[in-house]
């Protein structure tokens, strides 16, 4: 088993003080690693604005809900307007941005939903992988859309069935606003600020936005693989 995939974010407020978060993943699995507070917040029961579309039958507490815990008790005092000053450190690269609390945050929730173990985010994993903070929506949906190509690739391998009309992609990205509901039900009871909340909200906003890009033919993203198409030649004429 390799070194975990390591991503940390630190948070610098205006007033000097700041938060820092550690980020591992399980190399193979791609799962969080860390540690989990011995007294679990009632919010975080799975039965708690359970999903209604939540496959877990065994557990007593949402994976999901579980792997926010951390964020909503160092943002409590955070609006979403506030300024910061964000530093994200990985293996690969440093980034630095002065931003706001909510898209800090946002960020942050991305990689942390990715690989919560809720079965509705694990087809985010990938992503998870190469995690790219503060992504535009244009980004975000190139990265989207090449990563689930990149699995029907690996499926046509496997001799199994693909889908090259994205429907897959459209499909759990609904589950995932389904999600995202129940969530932002939790952290409203859970947060004492509008940060986390939303934080949330931003990222569902992205979640919402590439189903309908992929519903108008991703022509957004069209003009990036001009390369891609034979020129015209004057003999065609």
């Amino acid at each position: 088993m390799g070194e975990p995939v390591t991503v940390k974010y630190t948070f610098t407020m205006n007033d000097g003080s700041y938060e820092i978060f550690n980020i591992k993943l399980d190399p193979d699995t791609l799962d969080s690693i860390g540690d989990t507070p011995d007294v679990l917040p009632e919010w975080t029961k799975l039965e708690f604005h359970k999903c209604p579309h939540c496959p877990l039958i065994k557990k007593t507490y949402c994976p999901l809900a579980v792997s926010l815990i951390s964020i909503v008790n160092k943002f409590n005092r955070l609006i979403s307007y506030d300024k910061i000053h964000l530093d994200v450190e990985t293996k690969e690269r440093f980034i630095s941005q002065n931003t706001t609390a909510q898209k800090g945050i946002s960020a942050l929730m991305g990689l942390v939903i990715a690989s919560s173990g809720c079965p509705h985010t694990n087809f985010l994993k990938p992503m998870a992988r190469f995690h790219l903070p503060l992504a535009s929506r244009e980004e975000t949906m190139y990265r989207a859309t090449s990563m689930y190509m990149l699995g029907q690739y690996f499926l046509s391998k496997n001799g199994q069935p693909v889908d090259f009309e994205f429907k897959g992609l459209i499909m759990r990205y609904r589950k995932l606003e389904e999600v995202n509901i129940a969530i932002a039900e939790r952290l409203n009871i859970a947060s004492k600020s509008d940060s986390a909340v939303n934080a949330l909200i931003l990222l569902d906003i992205y979640n919402k936005t590439l189903p309908m890009a992929i519903d108008s033919s991703l022509e957004q993203l069209r003009y990036l693989y001009r390369a891609f198409f034979p020129e015209k030649s004057p003999e065609d004429d």
